[in-house]
């Protein structure tokens, strides 16, 4: 199996197709094999990489908790790309992921052609910080105590998850028994250090403001925490272009792949032929 050394963790990759390079970082509650459609679609024409996360097997989950921390995650995206030989690619992220994504980009934008950024911000609010660190431990515990079966029950009737069951059955079923392969102490892990101790996307205008990298929101119009956080960063960032998909909740890559095919394709376009512009603000 590959694996790339990063900071005291071993990171499972997988790669396909040959051109500009695309790499992948996952949701949650998700690994790399959530991105399969795009791999298939978008290794005609580009290199896709994709890895878990550490804490999400075959990665290695780290028994000691400062090996998890959201610059860990940001830093383990130039990693593999520095190990694979990538100087620069688009990254596509969902949900934790894009959050990662957009961090990369904020980082290492000289690394970064692109940054597509699927359902920002769900799963909750830090500009309420005590209740969303209160959250955040009742979810850690809740691997911990109930286990992965436990944690499933939730997601499985979550509102902004359970269009995927109305849509595609089959991949709301591979979802779950994906989920269960996961590691209960890797996401706890992962919720307390990453997940807990990220900064607010709303108070981070300044950054946002100032980015150059060649971004793309795409969001569910029922996702309504991503919603907000999308409407956030195409209101302060130049950099963003937004698209809202309809009738779709947070997982846009499995609920309308073939929209979210077209809308990255239309977007890369314009960044790989250098047509890509920032828009004016009007700041009066």
């Amino acid at each position: 199996m590959p694996y790339i050394q990063s900071d005291g963790a071993r990171l499972y990759y997988e790669e396909a197709g040959t051109g500009t390079p695309i790499v992948f970082a996952h949701e949650f509650s998700g690994d790399l094999w959530s991105w399969e459609k795009q791999i298939q679609h978008f290794s005609r024409h580009h290199r896709c990489i994709a890895f878990n996360a550490r804490g999400y097997p075959p990665s290695d989950v780290p028994a000691q908790l400062p090996r998890y921390s959201h610059q860990h995650a940001v830093d383990d995206v130039a990693m593999v790309m520095r190990h694979l030989g990538v100087s620069k690619a688009h990254i596509i992220g969902c949900s934790m992921g894009s959050r990662t994504t957009l961090d990369f980009g904020l980082t290492y934008p000289r690394m970064a052609l692109s940054l597509t950024m699927i359902g920002i911000g769900s799963g909750g609010d830090p500009r309420n910080l005590a209740a969303f660190k209160r959250d955040a431990e009742a979810r850690a515990r809740l691997y911990e105590e109930g286990g992965l079966a436990e944690v499933l029950k939730g997601l499985r009737v979550a509102a902004n998850r359970i269009q995927l069951k109305r849509k595609n059955p089959r991949a709301w079923e591979d979802f779950g028994r994906r989920f269960m392969l996961h590691s209960a102490q890797g996401c706890a892990n992962i919720t307390r250090r990453v997940m807990a101790r990220r900064v607010s996307l709303f108070a981070m205008e300044k950054p946002l403001r100032e980015m150059k990298v060649p971004s793309h929101v795409i969001v569910g119009d029922e996702d309504p925490g991503a919603m907000d956080s999308a409407l956030f960063m195409k209101k302060v960032s130049p950099a963003v272009r937004l698209s809202v998909v309809p009738a779709t909740g947070h997982l846009v890559n499995l609920e309308e792949p073939d929209l979210m095919h077209r809308l990255t394709e239309d977007f890369f376009a314009l960044v790989e032929s250098k047509q890509w512009r920032p828009r004016s603000i009007n700041r009066t």
